[in-house]
């Protein structure tokens, strides 16, 4: 098994973090994908485009005024580690196609959905509500990277400083999914120059995807300057102090914010070779008023801070 410097576990990540710094009253603003979205749009702040919601069982009546849609994806609000998220990819006579290739049918996706707002999918297991929005299409550097599906890019933003990231590539395992907990593989980023380097898959290291072979390492992340921009620009709007944001890029739309995390996993540091700790740590040694600052100064603090942990 192979150890890091300054690992952060999952108790002291609850304790001294999260719990600190994540006012309990702020978690529904992104417990809640819906209202995260909302947010978002009401600033300007690019997210895929909500077609409509569902709160009520009399409402699934609507999904069959979608037939015109090819592509599309359902989400359950309040859904956990990408589960209960069902994406089509195109029409075929009566059914429609989902990523994974299987063919269902209109009363297969009102089944899919009765079952989100039950709260089959949602933390807690309480009610949920539905949500289908734009259909993301990956951006053509990652063609040849993932197997199907589009990559995402987590972000950790601590007290509104970009800490640590990651891309996440969908493997056949998961399904097509960006999510670790489903197989996804987790590539460490640079955060100077945003090329990846190293990554992770089912908490073993690799260099290469399982599924395509294609190298993993020294990719350079699109958009990258503008990933960190909006990643501050977040902090901002939704005021928790420790969060995970992540984003996708689309071929035409560029980078969107899919949905925001008030627990983010740590899985983030295997595929950084990195712990967390000497950069959080690094960040509370620039004082009390951090969250203060302007976006564009904490944008700063996080090349400080890089330099700062190289020297030591």
């Amino acid at each position: 098994m192979t150890f890091f410097h300054g690992l952060l576990g999952m108790n002291r990540r609850n304790a001294c973090y999260t719990l600190v710094r994540n006012k309990r009253k702020l978690y529904p603003l992104v417990d809640n994908k819906l209202l995260t979205k909302q947010l978002l749009e009401d600033h300007s702040i690019p997210t895929p485009v909500l077609y409509f919601q569902i709160r009520h069982i009399f409402e699934l009546k609507f999904l069959r005024e979608i037939k015109h849609l090819k592509e599309f994806v359902i989400k359950p609000a309040r859904g956990a580690e990408g589960r209960g998220i069902l994406v089509i990819v195109d029409r075929v006579g009566k059914h429609w196609k989902t990523a994974s290739g299987a063919l269902l049918t209109t009363d297969d996706v009102e089944y899919h959905v009765s079952n989100i707002l039950a709260g089959l999918y949602s933390l807690g297991g309480v009610d949920d509500e539905v949500f289908i929005e734009y259909f993301v299409k990956s951006h053509p550097l990652f063609y040849s990277l993932a197997y199907q599906g589009v990559p995402d890019i987590r972000m950790i933003l601590y007290r509104g400083v970009p800490t640590m990231a990651m891309l996440r590539l969908p493997t056949k395992e998961s399904g097509g999914r960006a999510n670790l907990h489903q197989g996804a593989v987790g590539v460490g980023i640079d955060m100077y120059e945003g090329i990846t380097h190293g990554g992770v898959h089912k908490n073993k290291l690799i260099e290469r995807h399982p599924d395509t072979d294609a190298l993993i390492g020294g990719v350079r992340i699109p958009f990258w300057k503008t990933i960190l921009e909006t990643s501050v620009r977040t902090f901002d709007l939704f005021n928790l102090g420790y969060i995970g944001i992540d984003f996708v890029i689309d071929s035409s739309l560029g980078p969107l914010i899919l949905e925001l995390n008030a627990r983010p996993g740590l899985s983030i540091q295997l595929a950084n070779h990195e712990g967390l700790l000497p950069r959080l740590q690094t960040i509370d040694s620039f004082g009390p008023d951090v969250e203060e600052m302007p976006p564009e100064k904490r944008l700063e603090l996080t090349q400080e801070m890089l330099v700062k942990i190289k020297r030591v």
